[in-house]
């Protein structure tokens, strides 16, 4: 089942000041020629690089965390996340913090690797994002950012190309960082990939789902198979003897915001 990547990110605030009164009140008794001394003024870290600037080499485990400490790099060098977007938090507050990234980050996305909705529903390429952390919030800073990484397999990321940008626009891009797998879906040797890794199986189209009611399992298997069907005889090389598969979305996936099932075939 479609393992989706996600974790919060960020952008930049204001700073703070603070004092040492213990020092302060030292200094000023000792001589009245001496000036008080002036608070010294917390500067937050600065925020992440903008769009299109940074990359990071994160592993499957930095992608999952709150808040990312990795350094950037060039983008020339081998990276598995690109920045695509760096905001400012609305409000602070972890929970509220958190619905903003959750909602600006895949939206924005979409129009950073380009494609349609169905090819980005097609690929292993996932929105991850970071706020803060809670010293550098405690200081003022109130940015998020926004990453794009691809899966590679399960608890990997894949190295990205420099072209990441508008790469779902591009046919080499679409074959590069879509879904595939290692075997026919629902066998036990399945396993999900991105296509630039060893495959025998490709997902290859979309059967969406109207409503927010789960319709329940029967209703979303049947109404796959013909749709399937016919997408595999499309892409097959004999349309009389060919070979389909389809997935179809479980309660929980549907409650997750996957309103969609997936249809297979041999590559």
């Amino acid at each position: 089942m479609t393992r989706v990547v996600g974790a919060l990110l960020a952008l930049l605030a204001l700073t703070g000041c603070t004092g040492d009164d213990e020092t302060t009140t030292e200094s000023t008794a000792s001589t009245s020629a001496s000036p008080t001394a002036t608070p010294t003024p917390v500067v937050p870290s600065p925020p992440p690089a903008g769009p299109h600037q940074a990359c990071y080499l994160l592993d499957y485990d930095d992608a999952l965390a709150d808040s990312s400490t990795a350094d950037p790099l060039r983008c020339r060098e081998p990276h598995t996340a690109v920045t695509f977007f760096v905001g400012r938090l609305v409000d602070p507050d972890p929970g509220a913090a958190q619905a903003q990234v959750a909602e600006q980050c895949p939206r924005r996305l979409a129009s950073f690797i380009g494609g349609t909705t169905e090819d980005r529903r097609l690929t292993m390429l996932r929105p991850i994002w970071f706020t803060p952390t809670p010293e550098e919030s405690d200081a003022g800073a109130r940015w998020f950012r926004c990453d794009v990484v691809a899966v590679a397999a399960d608890g990997k990321l894949a190295e990205l190309t420099a072209g990441i940008a508008g790469a779902l626009d591009r046919p080499h891009g679409r074959d590069q960082y879509g879904m595939c797998g290692t075997a026919e879906p629902g066998t036990p040797q399945f396993d999900r990939v991105v296509c630039s890794r060893s495959h025998t199986w490709r997902a290859i189209q979309v059967v969406a789902f109207s409503g927010t009611k789960y319709p329940g399992e029967a209703q979303v298997r049947a109404a796959g198979e013909t749709p399937c069907q016919d997408a595999g005889a499309t892409v097959a090389d004999d349309a009389l003897d060919y070979r389909w598969g389809y997935e179809w979305p479980t309660a929980e996936q549907w409650d997750a915001g996957q309103r969609f099932g997936r249809c297979w075939a041999p590559d």
